[in-house]
């Protein structure tokens, strides 16, 4: 029996399609997070952009995101290890630092839908940029745990 793909590939071996798949579709990427200009922390927000879908966690311009919002991040393989605002439970971030992937994701478990019935998305959490006021009054942890439930 072979070992999956992202177990035996660099990023740079991958196809398109491999990359592409290692998105859990857990939506956190797509918080608004603040930084603290003074020690460049950042923190999380429960504020969503809004192209994102609360219920699929996925974003509804995809392929055309950068256009209509020219700072969201594209990741590559070789900028992934680079950005220190992925949150802990992202597969890119996971695997740049040597580790596995959590059981809930749908590589995993073959399900595509198992990040968000494992409780370890956006879905159900978030309220859309256009309506959240104040970024400030948002900030959450959540985003950065790992866990999941069985």
């Amino acid at each position: 029996m072979t070992a999956p793909f992202w177990k035996e590939k660099s990023f740079e071996e991958m196809s398109t399609q491999e990359w592409e798949s290692l998105c859990d579709g857990c939506g956190k990427c797509c918080l608004h997070k603040l930084e603290d200009e003074e020690t460049s922390e950042v923190y999380y927000t429960d504020v969503a952009c809004r192209f994102l879908d609360h219920q699929t966690c996925r974003c509804q311009k995809y392929t055309q995101r950068r256009r209509y919002v020219p700072n969201c991040a594209v990741l590559t393989p070789q900028n992934v290890a680079a950005i220190e605002w992925m949150p802990e439970s992202c597969a890119y971030r996971l695997l740049a630092e040597g580790k596995d992937l959590p059981f809930w994701h749908p590589l995993v478990t073959g399900e595509p839908m198992s990040t968000i019935v494992h409780g370890c998305s956006v879905a159900g959490r978030v309220v859309c940029e256009r309506e959240a006021g104040d970024f400030e009054d948002h900030l959450v942890s959540w985003p950065n745990e790992v866990g999941g439930k069985d």
